[in-house]
């Protein structure tokens, strides 16, 4: 069941993607190239047209761009002479004075004015706005949208991808569950989950939470670790996803952590925040603050880090398999850069793994840390004070 929510929880920040990078690089290049030949043929001066290996590099480094962003509909490839695109289209769900559930085949890449029950949408910039049957979008001095832009709670690419591994995790941990009915040694599949979990619970709950508290955050720490591993294996296979690579994902799975943190935190962690033990009253004022502080960027810790190094190895594949088509000697680009991919895929797949160890065991590590009993009575001093116990750091 929490796999299944951590799927649903980023269903508005997900169904409003980023910009569409590929389209807003054309628009914008054909907006500077027109001012630029404008200003040019007013003084007069001759307009110098882009290389083709410069449109090659901009092209390239759209693509890149928007493989990383989300989108309404699966695209596996596209053909640019005859404007088709290869994949399948996702559920749009909006509500707009009611309900509005149509096909994004209807948008049409944003080519295309969508009529729903006497209602228009276009799709501009990777976001539905309402519009006329015209398909008319007014922009203000920043070029951007001013139409109304109705609530999306659509299913888009980055949202099917996590409920498609929500369900996996349902059928591998139900299957897993069933088998120890039959015997104490699981069987078929189960017996490569049972090391891994193994290994969660020895080496990052029991460590960290304490043999008497783990299991009561054992299924978090077990989905959560799943759930990252299985979302960076998916976005190293060629349809194109990068779920954890995007923020608004990783700031859902920060969130969990903190709130499962601070709502099983005990007496003795609240004491250490607002009033430390140990220490002058005027220090206990000054530390207050910077201890609730501290409880906020434990979890941007943990997103900014599962975030940058995951998009960071998209980009870093993407522009090595680029060489191939920016480089002028084919000959000679294609096998240097088909081996670096080749190697840092490799690398990809142990950093897919490694980041999921990373966020669960820093999470456990934050967890203990909220539910660890401090026994104070133990570091009192000979003059009466209290001193806290600094067996955590």
């Amino acid at each position: 069941m929490l796999a299944t929510f951590v799927g649903l929880l980023s269903f508005v920040a997900m169904a409003n993607p980023t910009t569409d990078s590929t389209q807003v690089k054309t628009e914008a290049a054909h907006e500077v190239h027109a001012t630029a030949e404008t200003a040019h043929a007013e003084a007069g001066h001759e307009v110098k047209a882009l290389t083709p290996e410069e449109e090659k590099k901009e092209k390239v480094a759209a693509f890149i761009e928007h493989h990383l962003q989300d989108s309404h509909d699966f695209t596996f490839f596209s053909d640019e002479k005859e404007g088709k695109h290869y994949g399948f289209s996702l559920p749009v769900i909006l509500w707009d004075n009611g309900l509005k559930i149509f096909s994004s085949s209807k948008l049409h890449h944003g080519e295309a004015v969508a009529e729903v029950d006497g209602n228009y949408y276009k799709l501009e910039h990777g976001k539905i706005y309402k519009t006329d049957a015209a398909g008319t979008i007014t922009f203000d001095e920043h070029h951007h949208p001013t139409n109304v832009k109705p609530l999306d709670f659509s299913i888009t690419k980055n949202v099917f991808s996590m409920l498609i591994v929500a369900a996996m995790l349902l059928f591998m941990f139900t299957s897993l569950a069933k088998s120890y009915k039959k015997g104490p040694v699981p069987t078929g599949f189960g017996r490569i989950l049972e090391p891994l979990i193994l290994f969660i619970r020895d080496e990052v709950a029991i460590p960290n939470i304490g043999e008497k508290k783990y299991r009561k955050f054992m299924g978090y720490l077990l989905t959560v670790f799943f759930f990252i591993w299985l979302l960076n294996l998916l976005g190293m296979t060629p349809i194109g996803i990068n779920v954890t690579g995007n923020i608004a994902v990783t700031v859902c799975l920060a969130i969990f952590t903190y709130i499962i943190t601070q709502f099983s935190a005990n007496k003795d962690y609240w004491g250490h925040i607002f009033w430390m033990p140990g220490v002058p009253v005027p220090m206990k004022i000054i530390l207050a603050p910077i201890e609730i502080l501290g409880t906020l960027t434990k979890p941007f810790a943990l997103l900014i880090r599962l975030f940058a190094n995951i998009t960071a190895g998209h980009v870093v594949i993407m522009s090595l398999i680029a060489m191939i088509f920016v480089g002028k000697n084919l000959a000679s680009d294609m096998p240097i850069s088909i081996g670096l991919t080749l190697f840092i895929s490799v690398i990809e797949l142990l950093v897919a793994f490694l980041q999921a160890f990373i966020f669960t065991m820093l999470s456990s590590l934050f967890i203990g840390m909220a539910v660890q009993d401090h026994h104070h009575d133990e570091h009192e001093h000979h003059d009466g004070h209290d001193y806290t116990d600094n067996s955590l750091v």
